[in-house]
């Protein structure tokens, strides 16, 4: 690798640190996570690489500096600090599914609430037809340590529409394209558990007929927006 290449690489990752680091603000702002709960990944593009929240560190202590770059197998590869406790299973995730660019975990509170009951949150609303596509699948239980959860994500998610997954008793998990998009669904998650819950403290909530499922779901992800790769808001 030349050395025009190694400045392009570094700049490259040090764009990520400070893309993820700034991306856990919106954990904060969005109430998705407690204390130092929670964390964020991005893959390095065309590298088996990945960036990282460290573990245990307060949200307001984060820095890009504070990021960690991991291989995808969790062995760290830059930084001073302990990765996140979960970085082997973002790692299981991006080493299965090659097309996702973005990992998130939270434990926010209602999505949580869905997972701890082990029950998927039908897909009742417009809103969850447009940026889930089907309801939001519970993942199998397992603990932290090692790939296990990733093992999980990846069984429940490689062939359903959905970003988002309630991993049972313990919390959700989104994918995306880059790590903006996985933070959007895991926004996204929790505004809907929240609004279907309380629809279900009202009567029965029924589940959209799957043709309509499948006409939002087309519409949102192929044209709504501005234009084709930009992010996709709050439908509108």
């Amino acid at each position: 690798m030349s050395a025009a290449d190694i400045s392009i690489e570094t700049l490259k990752i040090e764009t990520l640190k400070t893309e993820v680091c700034a991306l856990h603000a919106e954990l904060l702002r969005w109430g998705l996570v407690a204390w130092t709960s929670g964390n964020v990944s991005a893959r390095v593009p065309g590298r088996d690489l990945m960036v990282i929240k460290p573990s245990g560190v307060s949200y307001d202590d984060l820095t890009p500096d504070t990021m960690i770059v991991t291989d995808l197998n969790g062995n760290v590869v830059e930084g001073s600090h302990q990765p996140s406790s979960d970085t082997a299973a973002h790692a299981y995730v991006y080493r299965n599914m090659p097309e996702v660019g973005g990992v998130v975990h939270s434990h926010s509170p209602y999505a949580t609430a869905w997972s701890a009951v082990g029950e998927p949150i039908p897909c009742a609303i417009t809103a969850m037809g447009d940026e889930f596509g089907d309801d939001i699948p519970v993942g199998p239980f397992a603990l932290i340590g090692d790939h296990s959860i990733g093992e999980g994500i990846v069984a429940t998610l490689k062939d359903h529409r959905s970003p988002a997954v309630l991993m049972r008793q313990h919390g959700v998990f989104t994918i995306g394209r880059n790590a903006q998009a996985a933070v959007k669904a895991a926004v996204m998650c929790e505004d809907v558990a929240r609004t279907v819950h309380l629809a279900r403290q009202l009567g029965p909530v029924a589940r959209l007929g799957q043709a309509d499922i499948d006409k939002l779901y087309d519409r949102y992800q192929n044209v709504y927006g501005q234009q084709a790769g930009e992010p996709r808001g709050v439908e509108a």
